[in-house]
């Protein structure tokens, strides 16, 4: 089954949920037993094949997961639902919009996997990621971050084990190729989180993911 046929059965699932729970609000424990249920039916978790013979080669192949089967498709989902307004809007000077996030996600898959792991080219501006006001169209941050995260998925899968203990300087860092690709992971996690919020404040709409 597809991601986003997943999503919409989900979906589904979780509005009946909805009209059930909604006749029985008054009740801790029914509020309980909605909250468990329906956490075990949107829950989903992509996992690694299996077939790793070692701690590092499933370590690399989680990360590939996570990035590219489980998280990519959770940012392109709400990106292509959103409107160019909506992925551009924010609520005050200090935060930043989701296509400030997408593009920061880009530069930072592009620093940290693409150049300093896999010995790509690319002239990173931090800043200009945070800055922009856009609006860059949307289907544009979306070809852009899949091209990217194809990028990093294509220098994980090529890298040899033994250098992921090597260090190297990324952003004034010195630091491991194996903390840089987890780094890499969790940062992509924490801004995914911040652009289904996004998502949410401006569509009402809840993925189920």
């Amino acid at each position: 089954m597809s991601f986003l046929s997943l999503v919409e059965r989900n979906r589904s699932k979780s509005t009946v949920l909805d009209k059930k729970f909604a006749k029985k609000s008054d009740e801790r424990q029914d509020v309980l037993w909605f909250l468990a249920v329906r956490h075990t039916i949107i829950a989903t978790l992509e996992t690694t094949t299996g077939t790793a013979t070692t701690d590092a080669q499933e370590f690399i192949e989680a990360s590939r997961v996570f990035l590219k089967q489980d998280f990519l498709p959770k940012l392109l989902y709400c990106l292509e639902k959103m409107s160019d307004e909506d992925i551009w809007w924010r609520p005050n000077e200090k935060s930043n919009s989701a296509g400030n996030l997408v593009l920061h996600l880009r530069g930072n898959l592009k620093q940290w996997i693409v150049v300093s792991l896999g010995g790509g080219s690319f002239k990173r501006d931090r800043d200009a990621e945070f800055s922009a006001r856009g609006p860059v169209p949307k289907a544009e941050l979306i070809a852009g971050i899949r091209s990217t995260v194809e990028e990093a998925d294509e220098v994980l899968k090529g890298l040899p084990e033994d250098l992921l203990l090597g260090h190297r300087t990324i952003q004034n860092c010195n630091t491991s190729a194996l903390q840089a690709i987890y780094h890499v992971t969790e940062h992509f996690s924490y801004h995914l989180g911040q652009i289904l919020y996004v998502y949410k404040l401006r569509t009402g709409m809840d993925p189920a993911f």
